[in-house]
């Protein structure tokens, strides 16, 4: 199982108390879709790394499961809205969506100092976010 670790690409500022975080599974329709997913998925990791207001992220990539995870922590909503709607976040997420099965997606705000995030805590936020929808 590839995971690339926690990455703290900014440091939150000193009148930030709180991280929104996010949490994300994405399942591809099938194991021919997994290599152009995740070498998408490498191209929007480089852009979270210099992106304003990424305080932190992590991705796992389970290909025979052909299944995605992101855990990212920001400044603020605004912040992470701002990195979805760049390029080339933007794009790619346009041009895979033929490619998709299912995602999920849970967000939460968590005071910086529990910063980084638990894969066990995003997992379990995954899972009763799923359930749910």
């Amino acid at each position: 199982m590839p995971t690339l670790p926690w990455t703290t690409p900014n440091p939150p500022s000193p009148s930030t108390t709180h991280a929104y975080v996010m949490a994300s599974r994405f399942e591809v329709r099938s194991l021919k879709d997994v290599p152009r997913f995740f070498l998408k998925s490498l191209a929007a990791w480089r852009q979270v790394r210099t992106a304003p207001g990424a305080l932190g992220a992590s991705l796992v990539a389970r290909p025979l499961r052909r299944t995605f995870l992101t855990l990212s922590a920001w400044e603020d909503r605004d912040a992470l809205y701002a990195y979805a709607r760049a390029e080339p976040h933007r794009s790619i997420m346009t041009g895979l969506r033929s490619t998709m099965r299912d995602s999920t997606f849970t967000f939460w705000e968590a005071p910086v100092e529990q910063l980084p995030i638990s894969w066990d805590d995003a997992h379990r936020r995954l899972d009763a976010a799923q359930t749910s929808s």
